[in-house]
This record gives structure tokens, C-alpha cells and sequence, in this order.
């Protein structure tokens, strides 16, 4: 199905969109990859929307990514006796181990990794970020703190610890069920929450074993601070914006936003930026003029996705949150301002033979009357680095692994074709020709771009470029053999 916009979009399934003609609508509207939030629904809830998802795709020969988003280690204060209690500023409050329902003075934290972390000077987060308190005093089963910033706490409210590393394990005991689980299902991304270090996503992709591509979500502090180690072990990136502006002041989010975006492009590894980008539309069927800004602004950025959460698993209008954010990007990418930062802040660092093939694809397109740059690939490299240079004309990936196709999903600017296994040059650029016709990108009066790896069905052996017509007789014509 194609688009007449490069950045993709995902949408988050929940209990407002959980049917087959929901589903489908969200794809028809603009929805490329559906995301599976592990911290909702059962493992049935989840099973029937990846059934549905994969039907939606057989019933319209549309490749889908799918991506199952793990919960991670969730930090949470226990209960209090009356429900709820209101912490002032300047009082004393006591975080420790006991068992016992809390009070005004005193609440169970059942984290004793985080005693065994904190300071004296540590700042603790509760409820996202409403109720600021300082340790003054710690030990392994207690914190004596001073409330900073005062407001009602209540039973199960989450806490951020942004000041220090915690030695938490990087997957709860509910995450690996459900990384088994979402893996066997089949699902095509994996993301990963608070992630701290490499090491995270290290033992995350050695338990996926090669099923399913692995995401970071970039929602920490520490993660900011080694970003690019984690890059380098990652598949792709999410600017998970909600609990990052937890953890730290919310000016720096939009430069740290600006920053990582930069860095994943120049790396060729797709990136997310989600969070509240339509929050009012969970209640209304107008976005907020600041919200559509925000949309169009990780979009100016280059970003592969912008993501939808609650507006599509829960909302009152999912459809129209879909088509809005479809709208914004469609505009954006038509104003000439568009391209010119686009272009300003292409960074790639090219070493290898594909880098100089994808790069002539795109100079070649941009310089002549090229309609669309057509590359096989199977590991889906060759795609992510085509989509990398951001080109003016369309990219068709065309493959012979539906994995690869549904993957590429998430990349920018990526339209995924299927494809037989190929065993010779000719043959591809005569199958490029015609889905770049079927597709309506060209017609048999124009050329394309054609690049390609000989031998044929070996990942990493990109070495090859092809100005072609897009009229089969043309090419017999030209190469007889």
C-alpha cells in the first residue's frame, strides 16, 4: 500500500482498537507498524491482534511491521492505609522495606536494589515526577527523605530514581515470558524499556535469537549519557519522551530529541520519537496546534516514525488520530523548507561499497529524470542505508524474505515489495521495472535507479547500480542476454 509521505507511523492497539475493521482502518489511514504494549492486555488479548494484524496483511498483500513493546522494570511505592495521603513541602517521609500499609510519614518501596544504589543528594520521582523528594539519609532497608515538592501520593504510584545507575536486571521475570512469547508468535520488533547500558540490550538480543529486531527506548538518563554504545547494539531507537522529561528537566528533551535522531540517521538505524504527540486526541477529534507542531517538527528532524499510544489503544477517535498525523506529515514533506533541512543534515560517514552505491542511487535520482530508486536487499541493509540519504524520489524495497519486508516497515521512505528469489541481474532489474509500474511510481516512458548485490541472496554484497527504462522490451532490447 503506498504513501504519499516517507515518514511511517505507529499506532499503538488497545481496547478502542482491537477488531478487524478498526485494525484495518488504522492501516488504510496511515498506520504502518502496530505496537503491542506488553504492559496491557493478556497474552490472549495480544495473540488475537497479531492474528488479526497478519490477516489484515494476507487480505491486502500489504506488508505490516508489528512491534511488541516490553514493560521493563516498574518501580513502585506500596499502599496506604487510607488510600491516599498528601505530602507537604519540607516534611519529613520515609521510604523502607516494610510490609506494612503507609501513612503521612512513611510508605513500602519493595526495591531494595534501589537502597543499595542511593546516596545522600539523590533526588527520588513519584507519579511522574509530581512529588519530589531528596534523600537526606540511607541505608540498605530505609531512605529518610525531605519532600521538595509536595502533592498526594497514593497505593502503586510509580517512582523515577534519575541521579544514579540502578542494578536492575534489564528484563523482569514478566518481560522474558513475554519476549518468549511475543518471539514465538512472530512479531517483527522488540522493544526495550529503561534501558541503562549496552549490556541490556545485549542480553535481550541473545535471548530473541535472531526472531525479532531489537528496539531501545531511550528513556533514562543513563541512557542518554552512553547513547552511543547502546546505538551500536541496537536495531533501531524510540525517543520514549514520557518518562525521559520524568527524569529530566523538561527543556533538555528537545535537544536530547534532536540530537539522537541525528545520530540514528547517521548510523542508518530507524528511529521513533513518541509520546503525547496527539494526547488530546484520546478525548477530542482535534489535535492542539502545539501538538501538531510537535508532529511536524520530528518530522522536519527526519525521523523514521512518530508514534501514536494512547490516542489509538484508547482514545475516542483512533481513526482520526491516524489520518491527522497522516495529514501533518504529508504537508510537511511537500514544503520546501522540508528538503532543505533534510539535506542540511544528511551526516553519513560512508566506508563500504554499499555506502557508495546507495549514495550515487540517490545523486543519480536527484540529477536526472529518475522516478524511484529500486534496491533488493535481504537482510534489509541496503534499504536502511537507501533510506539513509533521505533521496527526493520514492524507494522500493523489494525482497524475498517477508521478515525483511515487515521490518523495513519502520524505515523512512521504504515502499516493500515481495519478490521471488533471484539468480540473476537482468531478472531484478525486470521485476523492479514492473512494480515500480504496478506500484504507480513510473511509467514505461521513465528510468529508475536499480541496485543490487551479485551474488544474489547473500546479505552484505551490495555492489552494483542500474540506470534502466521502466518498459521490459526496452531492457531485453539493451541486454539481450
Amino acid at each position: 500500500m503506498r504513501r504519499l509521505r516517507n515518514v511511517k507511523i505507529v499506532a499503538t492497539l488497545g481496547p478502542a482498537s482491537d477488531d478487524y475493521d478498526t485494525i484495518r482502518a488504522l492501516h488504510e489511514a496511515g498506520a504502518d507498524v502496530f505496537r503491542l504494549n506488553m504492559s496491557h492486555g493478556s497474552h490472549d488479548e495480544i495473540r488475537e491482534r497479531h492474528r488479526i494484524i497478519r490477516e489484515i496483511e494476507r487480505d491486502l498483500d500489504s506488508p505490516i511491521g508489528i512491534l511488541a513493546d516490553l514493560q521493563g522494570p516498574k518501580l513502585r511505592v506500596g499502599t496506604f492505609a487510607r488510600g491516599e495521603e498528601e505530602l507537604e513541602e519540607d516534611q519529613r517521609f520515609r521510604l523502607d522495606l516494610e510490609e506494612t500499609e503507609g501513612d503521612a510519614t512513611r510508605v513500602c518501596l519493595p526495591h531494595p536494589e534501589i537502597f543499595a544504589a542511593l546516596e545522600p543528594g539523590a533526588n527520588l520521582l513519584v507519579n511522574d515526577g509530581k512529588i519530589r523528594l531528596q534523600v537526606e539519609s540511607c541505608g540498605e532497608e530505609f531512605a529518610d527523605c525531605t519532600v521538595i515538592t509536595g502533592g498526594t501520593i497514593s497505593n502503586r504510584k510509580g517512582v523515577n530514581v534519575p541521579d544514579v545507575v540502578l542494578p536492575l536486571a534489564a528484563l523482569s521475570e514478566k518481560d522474558r515470558d513475554d519476549l518468549e512469547f511475543v518471539c514465538d508468535l512472530g512479531i517483527d520488533w522488540l522493544a526495550l524499556s529503561f534501558v541503562q547500558r549496552p549490556e541490556d540490550v545485549m542480553e535481550a538480543r541473545k535471548l530473541a535469537d535472531g526472531r525479532a529486531a531489537i528496539l531501545s527506548k531511550i528513556e533514562k538518563p543513563a541512557a542518554v549519557k552512553c547513547f552511543d554504545d547502546i546505538l551500536a547494539v541496537s536495531d533501531g531507537v524510540m525517543v520514549a519522551r514520557g518518562d525521559l522529561g520524568v527524569e529530566l528537566p523538561v527543556q533538555n528533551v528537545p535537544p536530547i530529541q534532536k540530537r539522537l535522531v541525528r545520530k540514528c540517521r547517521a548510523a542508518a538505524k530507524p528511529v521513533i520519537v513518541a509520546t503525547q504527540m496527539l494526547e488530546s486526541m484520546i478525548e477530542s477529534p482535534m489535535p492542539t496546534r502545539a501538538e501538531v507542531s510537535d508532529v511536524a517538527t520530528a518530522i522536519y528532524e527526519g525521523a523514521d516514525a512518530v508514534m501514536l499510544s494512547a490516542e489509538s489503544a484508547a482514545g475516542h477517535y483512533p481513526i482520526e488520530a491516524v489520518t491527522t498525523m497522516n495529514n501533518v506529515a504529508i504537508e510537511v514533506e511537500s514544503d520546501q523548507i522540508y528538503r532543505e533541512v533534510i539535506e542540511a543534515s544528511r551526516s553519513a560517514e560512508r566506508k563500504s561499497v554499499a555506502d557508495g552505491i546507495v549514495a550515487a542511487a540517490r545523486e543519480i535520482a536527484e540529477t536526472t529524470d529518475i522516478k524511484v530508486i529500486c534496491c533488493f536487499t535481504q537482510s534489509g541493509t541496503t534499504a536502511l542505508l537507501t533510506a539513509r540519504e533521505r533521496p527526493r524520489v520514492p524507494i522500493i524495497a523489494m525482497t524475498s524474505l517477508r521478515g525483511t519486508a515487515r521490518r523495513l516497515a519502520l524505515s523512512w521512505g521504504t515502499n516493500c515489495i515481495m519478490t521471488g528469489e533471484l539468480q540473476r541481474f537482468k531478472q531484478a532489474v525486470v521485476n523492479a521495472a514492473r512494480a515500480a509500474r504496478v506500484g504507480g511510481f513510473a511509467t514505461t516512458e521513465d528510468q529508475i535507479v536499480v541496485t543490487a548485490g551479485v551474488p544474489f541472496n547473500v546479505p552484505g554484497t551490495t555492489n552494483i547500480l542500474r540506470v534502466a527504462p521502466c518498459d521490459e522490451s526496452l531492457i531485453f532490447a539493451s541486454d539481450p542476454e
